[in-house]
Order: structure tokens, then sequence, then C-alpha cells
């Protein structure tokens, strides 16, 4: 997606050669207010499901795209008809495709989460978390636990869980959010454990959920970290490490815990891994240092094994928050208006 002039757009490139396929337009441009961060355009990532493509603007507009040609089978504002209120840094959420649901935060007074047919958009169900937290800027994940399938969302204000059948309020977790309500990283699922992380002063916390007395769903806190204050840019757990950037605004760097103990294994400070965005493939990390430069990084318990870096061309003076992305052996970086593809085929 994209602002192109007066309007926000989504379109789509060609892997062979980047040309475009075509273009389909959702409504005017949302008008980023006072921040210089984001003014590029929208920040979700279109997620796709067989023949269709669901995607989400700025101001929240919400569509139902069909992949061979852009056109729009339905859309929805996550404002209008879910009261939603838009971030400060607008709606930044990829919406969330499971079974014939496609689920989203308008961060309502009475729908912090909504359930929506896939296929017609029609309302599943409206979720109320007490307290009513507003959307911050992470996508919702999908988990099963002790034999129920919950979604789980980090809001401004907590973790949150609730049941996927009926969007039932479970439980939630206060600790990992800041106080500025600037939550920017998606939580992480393994093993009945949950983990979220903010910086701003904030941490990591690990949660293990379980069932209560009553039948409901507790969730206990394990520990909790000062040591991966993950901004953005995401983190993933691999062979029972957690890896992600720690350090806000002031800047950081790539850091190794056990997913477990929350024990910091290594720092990539002196390794010259500075803060940065993060992908997992073929049992490689691709790390995007916010600076711009592109690292390949082998996981690994005991210290920071660096396999490659190169930087980019075209480079813009602004940092390089946009995630990397692979996909059929190809590499992409995004720096504001520049597009690049890399092959990462083994040879």
């Amino acid at each position: 997606m994209s602002n192109r002039g007066n309007d926000e757009v989504v379109w789509a490139l060609s892997e062979t050669d980047g040309k475009e396929l075509w273009a389909a337009r959702l409504g005017p441009a949302f008008k980023q207010p006072g921040w210089p961060q984001g003014k590029e355009g929208p920040g979700c990532t279109p997620t796709v499901d067989g023949e269709l493509l669901y995607v989400e603007g700025m101001g929240g507009a919400v569509a139902c795209l069909q992949v061979k040609d852009g056109k729009i089978l339905w859309q929805h504002s996550l404002t209008r008809d879910f009261g939603g209120s838009v971030p400060p840094w607008s709606y930044r959420e990829s919406p969330l495709v499971d079974g014939d649901k496609v689920i989203c935060t308008p961060g309502g007074q009475d729908a912090t989460l909504v359930a929506l047919d896939k296929l017609t958009g029609k309302t599943i169900w409206k979720s109320q978390v007490p307290d009513g937290p507003k959307a911050a800027y992470t996508s919702a994940i999908a988990i099963d636990c002790d034999g129920q399938r919950q979604y789980v969302q980090f809001t401004q204000k907590a973790l949150v869980g609730v049941a996927a059948s009926d969007g039932k309020f479970l439980w939630r977790y206060n600790r990992a959010a800041n106080g500025n309500g600037i939550i920017c990283s998606t939580p992480l699922y393994h093993e009945g454990l949950v983990f979220a992380a903010s910086a701003y002063g904030a941490g990591g916390g690990l949660v293990k959920l379980s069932k209560d007395a009553n039948g409901g769903v507790k969730a206990e806190e394990v520990y909790f970290s000062k040591k991966m204050q993950n901004h953005h840019g995401g983190m993933i757990v691999f062979d029972g490490c957690l890896y992600g950037a720690n350090g806000g605004n002031e800047g950081g760097s790539l850091v190794c815990l056990d997913f477990q103990t929350g024990n910091v294994l290594w720092d990539g400070r002196d390794s010259g891994a500075p803060k940065g965005s993060l992908a997992l493939a073929e049992g490689r990390l691709y790390y995007r240092a916010e600076n711009g430069t592109m690292l390949l990084i082998e996981p690994n318990r005991k210290q920071c094994v660096e396999r490659g870096r190169f930087d980019q061309p075209d480079r813009s003076k602004q940092p390089a928050w946009t995630h990397p992305v692979i996909a059929n052996g190809k590499l992409y970086l995004r720096d504001q208006d520049v597009l690049l593809c890399y092959d990462v085929k083994a040879k």
C-alpha cells in the first residue's frame, strides 16, 4: 500500500521485473498529523489468502480485494463502523486471516477487536476488552492453548487474549506496555507462553497461560526483562532463543535472550549489530540495521555469528525501520519510496 497523490492505493508489482500489474484506490489519502514518522504512507502489509487479499489503511479503511486484478469486493471503516480511534501514528496493523474470519483492531469502546466474514465483510463478533484499550501498531496472532483457540493482541494499555469463537475477553497482562501507548511489536507465542515487549522505559514480559479454577484463563508472569525494550523491528523465537533489538529512540543493538528464563545470552553491540528489524528464513536471521546496513546472522546461543553484510544503494536520510521480507529466494528491502529486490537463493 502507499499514498499516491491524494489517494490511498493498493498496488501489485511483478515479481520478475517490478513492473506495476494493477493499482486499486481505497479512498482519499489519510494525512498523518504532525509527526514526521509514517508520512510516507500506510504501514500495514497486505495479507494474502488464496485468491483474496486484505489490507488496512492509515485511517482505518479495511478492504478485501481480488489478487488477480485488485477489484475491491468489500470495504469497512474501523472508525465509522466500529467506533475506533485512529492512533497518533495511524492504524498500522496487518489483518489476520483465520479460517473464515478476518481479525482487526478498531480500538473502539465496545469493539477493541472485531471478526469479519472474510468473504462478505459481515460482522461475526465484536470484542469488548475491559477499560477500553485503544489500538496500538501491532498485529493480532492466533494461538491454540489448552484446547481453546484465542486471538492475542497488544493494545496501547495491555497484552490481551480473547476467544476466537465469540470474542469473549479471557485475560490481560499490563506490564509490557509503556506509558506512552507506543506499542509496535507483535507478540510471540510458544508452547503455552506469550512474550510481548515495548520501549520507552518498559521492557519485555513472558506470561504463562493456563486454566483457572473457574474454567477461565489466567496469565501469570514468568519474568520481566528490561533487556528487551523492543521499539520496533519485531522479535523471533528460534531454538529456545529470543532474538530482537533492545533500545528505543536512543538506539540499541540486537540481543539474544534465553526464552524460558530471560537471561541475556549475548549483546550484538560489540559485534556491529545495532538496533534494527528482523526476519527469519531457512535458518538464518535477516537483520536490517536502523542505519540501513543489511546483515545475515546465523542463530547461535553463545555469540553473534555474522555470515554476511552489505549496504543499500540509494539510501535515504531516514531511519530504516521497514522489515526485510524474504519470499521465493528473493530479499525485498524498502527505503521510503525505493524498493529493492535481491536474489538470495543458494548457489
